[in-house]
């Protein structure tokens, strides 16, 4: 009960987080791989998933009532996200995630970086695609992040919006209302391929599904009313947390 309890908590925190910024897979997986150390990895990761799908579909909703989504931009990276997720999921039950494991850290320095550069990126929402340029653009990076998503995951969340920031010219606001809708397709897909293998705790995901909408209710709330500014800096916040984390498993993975 103790560990479930532990759970819960980590659930309800992730999904706080990543409903304003991502990364709650920061939080989530590393406590489910603490508290079920016996189980397969893949089990544990479709467990996260199924949880997950949960938080930021709560979120998407509340950001869908509140914020104009764009649309134009939002579904051709989910349905891209959709199938290249579940390619992803596919992979990670037969191949061993380690490159992407070791690469992580540096990505998301650069990430960090640029983002703490660009004092004024997202600050303003002004897209900068229209047409088929903007559904291209929208299609590499959803079946980019979707196959990330599926292969690995920490930082989906947080990747989704730094690109739609950077490459669409979104407000973090509104980039982060158009990655919840991606994160819900490639949450989705990946998942059926993980509850189809059989690599799911039903029982222990529902719980945690509900302590992430929990979260996830909150951490919209806390978005809306404090703006694009207060994203950016708990983007900067969680982006950092995600650099220490991956480094530390990455030097432990090499024997380091």
């Amino acid at each position: 009960m103790i560990d479930f309890a532990w759970l819960g908590v980590a659930a309800f925190t992730a999904g706080l987080v990543d409903a304003v910024v991502g990364g709650g897979g920061l939080i989530q997986i590393p406590a489910i791989f603490s508290v079920l150390p016996k189980e397969v990895p893949a089990t544990l990761l479709g467990t996260n998933k199924f949880a997950s799908i949960f938080g930021t579909s709560a979120a998407a909703v509340n950001y869908a009532r509140r914020v104009r989504v764009a649309w134009s931009t939002a579904a051709p990276a989910a349905a891209a996200a959709f199938i290249l997720s579940f390619a992803g999921a596919w992979t990670v039950t037969r191949v061993p995630a380690d490159f992407v494991r070791t690469l992580l850290p540096i990505v998301l320095v650069a990430v960090a970086v640029y983002t703490f550069r660009k004092k004024d990126l997202g600050a303003v929402h002004a897209p900068v695609h229209s047409g088929l340029a903007e559904r291209y653009w929208a299609i590499g990076i959803g079946a980019a992040i979707g196959f990330y998503d599926g292969f690995f995951g920490p930082g989906t969340g947080s990747f989704l919006i730094f690109l739609f920031v950077r490459f669409f010219g979104f407000d973090f606001l509104s980039a982060s209302a158009a990655a919840k809708i991606v994160n819900v397709a490639c949450n989705f897909s990946a998942l059926m391929w993980f509850g189809y293998s059989g690599h799911l705790l039903w029982q222990l995901g529902l719980m945690m599904a509900v302590c992430q909408v929990g979260g996830s209710l909150i951490g919209t709330r806390l978005a809306l009313k404090h703006g694009s500014g207060f994203v950016r800096k708990l983007f900067l916040v969680v982006v950092s947390g995600l650099i220490l984390k991956t480094a530390y498993d990455a030097f432990t993975k090499i024997g380091w």
